[in-house]
C-alpha cells in the first residue's frame, strides 16, 4: 500500500449540507450525536440546514469543521481504510488531527474548539481586524513587506500586520489590524505581489492580536486530559511531533497567536516516507496546496462516498 498521511482542513471549506452526501451512514449519525451531546445543541441540524450566515460565524465554523472532518475519518476506518502513517491539521484542523490520533475524544474537542472560537472572536472586535491572502510572492518578501507597512505607522503605533499562514510557496496569508493589513496589501502589490485578496473572516487569526484569546484557551487546555498519541502528529507551530501532554498543550496555546507553517509541515510529512496526503473533511484546499508545495507528492480529497472510493483505489 502507498504510504499516506491524513491532513485536516481549517476554516473556509464549510458549506450548508456538507455531510449530506454520506446519507444516513451510521458512523456519521453517531458522530453528529456525540458532538451534539457534548455541546448541548443540534450540530446535525446546523450543518444540514445552516443558514450559510450561521455556519460562517467563527463560533459555529470551528466546531462544524471539526465534526465533519472527524466523521469522514471515522467512516474511512469503518469502511476498512488503513490507519495513516502520520496526521496533521491546518490551523483549526490540528484539533481534528488530535481526535484522529487519539489524544482527544470528540466529546472533549468539540466544546474546546467552540471555546477557542469564542475567545478569538472576543479578543478583537468585529471590523477592527483583517486578513488577506498574498499571491505570487515569496514568503520572505511578504514578511519584509509587512514590516515595511507597519513601519509607516511609527514605532509607537498599535497597528499590527504579520505573515500568519505559509500555505504554499506562492501564497502567504497576512493578518492584523484592519488599517495595517490594508496598508500591507498596498505595499505588497507595489513590491510585485500578483494579488492581495481580503479574506471574509471575522478576526485576525494566528496574529499576535490573538494573544488574549490564547491566554484564555491556555487555562481551558490545562484542565483538559490528553491521552497518548496513537498516530504521530506534526503540529503547525513548531513543525514537530510531540508526545508529552504539556508540550502538546503549549503548542496549541502558541498556535492560537502564531503562524501556521504549512509548507514546512508538508515537507516534514514527506520526510517520514509519505507520498500521498489525504485531505479528510470538507473541501479540497489542502489537496490543491500539496501539489503546489511539492510536485512529487499527491494530494487527494476525502469528503463523501465517491471520494472515499477514489482514495481507496489510489492507495491500493
Amino acid at each position: 500500500m502507498t504510504s499516506f498521511a491524513f491532513v485536516f482542513p481549517g476554516q473556509g471549506s464549510q458549506s450548508v449540507g456538507m455531510l449530506d452526501a454520506w446519507g444516513d451512514h451510521p458512523v456519521v449519525a453517531q458522530t453528529l450525536a456525540e458532538a451534539s451531546d457534548a455541546m448541548g445543541e443540534d450540530i446535525a441540524k446546523l450543518i444540514h440546514e445552516g443558514p450559510k450566515e450561521a455556519l460562517g460565524l467563527t463560533t459555529n465554523t470551528q466546531p462544524v469543521m471539526l465534526v465533519s472532518a472527524v466523521a469522514a475519518y471515522r467512516v474511512w476506518l469503518a469502511e476498512g481504510g488503513a490507519v495513516p502513517r502520520v496526521v496533521a491539521g491546518h490551523s483549526l484542523g490540528e484539533y481534528s488531527a488530535l481526535v484522529a490520533s487519539g489524544v482527544l475524544t470528540l466529546a472533549q474537542a468539540a466544546p474546546l474548539v467552540r471555546f477557542r472560537a469564542q475567545a478569538m472572536q472576543d479578543a478583537v472586535p468585529v471590523g477592527t481586524g483583517a486578513m488577506a491572502a498574498i499571491l505570487g510572492m515569496s514568503a520572505d518578501k511578504v514578511i519584509a513587506g509587512c514590516a515595511e507597512a507597519q513601519a509607516t505607522f511609527g514605532a509607537a503605533s498599535l497597528e499590527v500586520v504579520e505573515a500568519v499562514n505559509f500555505n504554499d510557496p506562492g501564497q502567504t496569508v497576512i493578518a492584523g489590524s484592519k488599517a495595517a493589513v490594508e496598508k500591507a496589501c498596498e505595499v505588497l502589490k507595489a513590491n510585485g505581489a500578483k494579488r492581495a485578496l481580503p479574506l471574509p473572516v471575522s478576526a485576525p487569526f494566528h496574529s499576535s492580536l490573538m494573544k488574549p484569546a490564547a491566554d484564555r484557551l491556555k487555562e481551558k487546555l490545562a484542565a483538559t486530559t490528553f491521552a497518548p498519541a496513537e498516530i504521530p502528529l506534526v503540529n503547525n507551530i513548531d513543525v514537530s511531533i510531540e508526545t508529552d501532554a504539556d508540550r502538546i498543550r503549549d503548542a496549541l496555546y502558541r498556535q492560537a497567536f502564531g503562524p501556521v507553517r504549512w509548507v514546512e509541515c508538508v515537507a516534514a510529512i514527506k520526510a517520514r516516507g509519505v507520498t500521498t496526503l489525504v485531505e479528510c473533511g470538507p473541501g479540497k484546499v489542502l489537496a490543491g496546496m500539496t501539489k503546489r508545495i511539492d510536485a512529487e507528492l499527491t494530494g487527494l480529497p476525502l469528503f463523501d462516498p465517491a471520494s472515499l472510493a477514489d482514495v481507496k483505489a489510489a492507495l491500493a
